[in-house]
């Protein structure tokens, strides 16, 4: 497949995870930029990051603008991400990519577990 294609494949699926879910493309980005991409895992953190920002901003704006956000509900929350955005942010170079890969895996084991428990 062309890489333009892949790109937008794998933009789609990001893009979908965040208007459905509210967030989570990353939980696609990392392991396709990964293994059909071939990014190396630090870079393809990385990436995912700078995509998933423009992507909530945008699931954001739009579910503002159909009255499902209120704003003083999610100061709090919006204060603590970026404070964590922050310190991860200067720490992520310290990371080795073993522990990078560990805490990604229990990411999505919570996640999962907590989906099928709520079902």
């Amino acid at each position: 497949m062309k890489d333009k294609c892949k790109y937008l494949v794998i933009g789609a699926c990001a893009g979908a995870a965040n208007g459905f879910f509210g967030s989570g493309g990353g939980l696609f980005l990392v392991p396709l930029f990964t293994g059909w991409l071939g990014m190396q895992q630090k870079q393809a953190f990385a990436t995912s990051i700078a995509v998933i920002f423009p992507l909530s901003a945008v699931s954001a704006i739009i579910y503002f603008w159909k009255g499902g956000i209120e704003l003083s509900a999610a100061m709090p929350y919006l204060l603590g991400g970026a404070a964590g955005g922050l310190l991860s942010g200067l720490c992520f170079s310290r990371v080795s990519v073993p522990l990078l890969r560990k805490a990604f895996a229990l990411l999505l084991l919570w996640g999962g577990i907590r989906a099928v428990l709520l079902l």
